[in-house]
């Protein structure tokens, strides 16, 4: 398992200002304590909301937000002005902040009290024009956020801000992210390379090559205690085939996917890697390429790229990490072949063997099956169909001045009849708007063909995570037209290389 996470924490920041009174900066005080609170039992947050005292003067507004820049827990700033603050006091604060600022557009009561209204209500009562001129300087200044306005009562509100939260614990965790590769990328194929040092100048994510055979070694001295823990955790939770079994004419291949498992995580948690890579072309002394012991290890919330693919684990990593405690799950996948039948255009999704599991509650089977490339044993690995539902695929690719997230919207479906003879696990789903403009949208932003598919996981969040990490986000929907999307990504073009020189 993964080292557990460090507690993590959004600021909930209140401005004001001292012209109205000590009396109504008490209420100030109350009632944004009051907001925050109801905002933190919304239980639609990623983070714990901790209140902060209401700020009215330049010097403790920057102050604030050095220290969140310098705390660690702290993942992101929501900031909104309960009475009118002067927004000039914020200039400095906002020029300092380098953590993701989430302006909060509310107040703390839902209707007009007509009856009873006066010039003290009114007095304490102003964001409808205070949160106007902190969003003009935000402008003015160019500051990145999001904005949300209504109720923290409303479970809309609330539900944009835990998206906000979500994109804000992948970018803490892209830039902490240790990824270890095993052997270098496939051979001759372009899109799974990248520029390492503009990732980790961009994202923070460190990546690191090491020897397919310093695996081994851990690996071949993993216990053989260790191994039968293993082995049997396989047979309590998965069907395993009777001839995996103990007993079987093919257990020592389960028990030899067993030690990889067990080698894997040694190597990853001394190292404190929580992303890895493994490559089919280049596999050292292992005996199998890793099938199984990659899907257990995504399904505990390692981000995973096959053939050297490092972008795409660095990216399942961040989505995992978006997408914890939420319904649904997260897997590597790849797009592999088409159903074209009009009316019924599906995409059938798998990998070689590294499918992750959370993206299905169905009991998978523990099966061993040649592969037909690698050049080695038989590999074990677990076979299932994807729950249907609502969920996205999603791509990062290099373009040589930045980098470009490819996301499409789609619907999982089962598979329209049995697949007894295709021993992995997969995904059907539909594309949209279609699969024909899907495809041709998709290639024409040189999406790649490794992705993340989630049904954690929603455009709404991947908006925010490309907001706060500078990069670019080429969304396939319903509403997509492939002249339309042409022309976006031309404006992208634009925009992202002047804004290199900004």
């Amino acid at each position: 398992m993964t080292t557990p996470d460090a507690p993590k924490q959004v600021w909930f920041l209140t401005g004001s200002q001292h012209l109205y009174g000590e009396e109504t900066l008490r209420q100030v005080a109350e009632q944004s304590r009051a907001i925050a609170q109801e905002l933190q039992a919304s239980a639609e947050l990623a983070a714990e909301l901790l209140w902060k005292p209401v700020l009215t003067d330049a010097a403790a507004i920057r102050r604030v937000m050095l220290e969140a820049n310098a705390d660690d827990a702290c993942i992101g700033v929501v900031a909104w002005m309960h009475t009118f603050s002067p927004a000039k006091m914020w200039i400095s604060g906002l020029d300092a902040l380098a953590k993701p600022l989430l302006h909060l557009h509310t107040q703390s009561h839902v209707e007009i009290p007509w009856a009873g209204i006066d010039m003290d209500f009114m007095n304490l009562n102003q964001a409808a024009h205070g949160d106007r001129e902190f969003g003009y300087v935000q402008a003015r200044l160019g500051v990145p956020r999001k904005t949300v306005a209504g109720h923290v009562g409303d479970p809309r509100v609330a539900s944009r801000i835990g998206a906000w939260t979500r994109a804000a614990a992948g970018r803490a965790e892209l830039r902490s992210l240790r990824l270890a590769r095993f052997g270098d990328n496939m051979r001759d194929v372009a899109v799974t390379e990248g520029d390492k040092v503009e990732a980790q100048l961009r994202f923070g994510v460190s990546v690191n090559t090491y020897g397919v055979n310093d695996l081994v070694e851990v690996v071949d001295a993993v216990a053989d205690a260790d191994v039968d823990a293993l082995v049997k955790e396989y047979e309590e939770l998965y069907a395993v085939a009777p001839h995996l079994r103990q007993g079987g004419e093919r257990h020592a291949s389960l028990r030899y996917a067993a030690r990889i498992e067990a080698g894997l995580r040694t190597f990853l948690d001394e190292g404190g890697f929580r992303a890895f890579t493994t490559n089919f072309e280049d596999l050292g002394g292992l005996r199998q390429l890793p099938g199984i012991a990659v899907q257990r290890l995504m399904a505990d919330g390692y981000g995973f790229g096959g053939e050297g693919d490092w972008k795409t684990s660095a990216l399942l990593r961040t989505l995992k990490t978006m997408g914890r405690g939420r319904p649904g799950g997260t897997s590597f996948m790849e797009d592999y072949t088409y159903n074209l039948t009009p009316g019924r255009q599906l995409i059938l999704g798998a990998h070689m063997l590294e499918v992750c599991p959370s993206i299905t509650t169905a009991r998978p089977s523990a099966e061993i099956h040649p592969l037909g490339i690698g050049g080695r044993e038989d590999p074990v690995r677990l076979v299932f169909d994807a729950d249907p539902g609502v969920g996205v695929v999603v791509g990062l690719a290099d373009m040589g001045d930045r980098f470009r997230l490819v996301a499409n919207e789609i619907d999982i479906v089962e598979p329209p009849q049995p697949l007894p003879a295709l021993p992995v696990a997969r995904a059907v789903w539909a594309p949209r708007p279609d699969l024909p403009t899907s495809a041709e949208a998709w290639l024409t932003a040189g999406g790649p063909h490794h992705t993340v598919l989630s049904t954690a996981v929603d455009t709404e969040g991947l908006h925010d995570f490309a907001e706060m990490t500078g990069t670019e986000l080429a969304l396939i929907d319903a509403g997509t037209s492939v002249r339309r999307f042409t022309q976006e990504l031309r404006w992208n073009q634009a925009y992202h290389r002047l804004a290199q020189g900004f």
